[in-house]
């Protein structure tokens, strides 16, 4: 869908739950690519190591990474896959046009913030009016999608 056609049709804001099925797509994407080269370069005993980070390779491909492809699908797409799965985009909670690339920075880094108080920044998206989490208050931005996505009607004659 063109940003044009999105912006032509009525929008909702996404909820809390198909955020999560968004996220658990990228996840398994992200160890679909992350997890054969870590086993690659460590063998097993990666996971037998009580280190947080195991060496320079480990740091590059499970946070430079991640943060780079993230931020990289925002800008270009204004979703993940995830997101695009659900239809969903991320846009200016001012203006409802893209985000600007400082915004979506702070939106990644919003995450941390999010996630350390036992995930409230992120549960907050479900009760937050305009299902925002904390990282799109923080950058001021709103994940929305078309609010008619599913197929036609039916419609018999009579």
């Amino acid at each position: 869908m063109k940003s044009s056609e999105f912006d032509a049709i009525e929008l909702e804001y996404v909820g809390f739950w198909a955020r999560v099925g968004a996220s658990i797509i990228d996840t398994l994407l992200m160890g679909v690519i992350i997890l054969p080269v870590v086993m690659a370069v460590y063998g097993t005993g990666y996971w037998l190591d009580g280190g947080f980070i195991k060496g320079p390779v480990d740091f590059l491909l499970n946070w430079v990474f991640p943060a780079v492809a993230v931020i990289l699908f925002w800008i270009a797409k204004q979703a993940t896959p995830g997101k695009m799965v659900i239809s969903a985009r991320i846009v200016d909670a001012e203006t409802g046009k893209k985000p600007s690339k400082s915004q979506l920075i702070v939106r990644y880094l919003g995450y941390y913030v999010s996630l350390f108080p036992l995930f409230l920044g992120i549960v907050w998206v479900a009760f937050d009016r305009r299902k925002q989490g904390w990282h799109d208050k923080l950058a001021g931005t709103v994940v929305v999608r078309p609010k008619f996505r599913g197929p036609q009607p039916v419609v018999f004659k009579k």
